[in-house]
Parts: C-alpha cells; sequence; structure tokens
C-alpha cells in the first residue's frame, strides 16, 4: 500500500457519491492515478477477494468489478464443492 499512487491523494476521489456529474469526474481523476500506480493488480487482486463493491479499485470502479466479483465468487463455489466432494465417503 505504501507504494500506491492513491497513498498520498484525496480519498474521497476513490469513493465518489453518485453516479453522474462530479462523481463521474471523480472517478476519471482516480482512473488516472491507477493509471500510473506500480500496484494496481495488487488493489484490484485485493478489492476481488475482499468484495469490495465501492469505489474505484485497482483503475476498475464499480460496475467494472461486478462481472468479476462474479466471477470470483463462482470460482469460490466451484472450488468448495470440489473440496467437499473429496470429502465424502
Amino acid at each position: 500500500m505504501r507504494r500506491a499512487a492513491c497513498v498520498d491523494e484525496d480519498p474521497e476521489l476513490f469513493f465518489p457519491v453518485g453516479h453522474t456529474g462530479p462523481a463521474l469526474r471523480d472517478q476519471a481523476v482516480a482512473k488516472e492515478i491507477c493509471g500510473r500506480c506500480s500496484v494496481t493488480s495488487q488493489c484490484l487482486d485485493y478489492a476481488l477477494r475482499s468484495e469490495q463493491t465501492n469505489g474505484v479499485w485497482g483503475g476498475a470502479g464499480e460496475d467494472e468489478r461486478a462481472p468479476l466479483h462474479r466471477a470470483e465468487s463462482r470460482a469460490k463455489r466451484r472450488k468448495r464443492r470440489a473440496e467437499l466432494a473429496h470429502t465424502r465417503p
């Protein structure tokens, strides 16, 4: 986190309120900051693993992460089912 480009930025840029006007502008600025960050992939991975549904993480907004969250959830369910199948007598 110390290496993140956003460390000294206003957190409100990354968690805009609303989906129009100023919120869209803040989201665009946040994504620009993410664009010059060296830990973007780790940030996005963290957001997916910890199920962060709000804000900009790893250069991806809420709407962009939603399908990734669904894919991550499906993968977790498949893994659990496979583990259960291996433990059944």
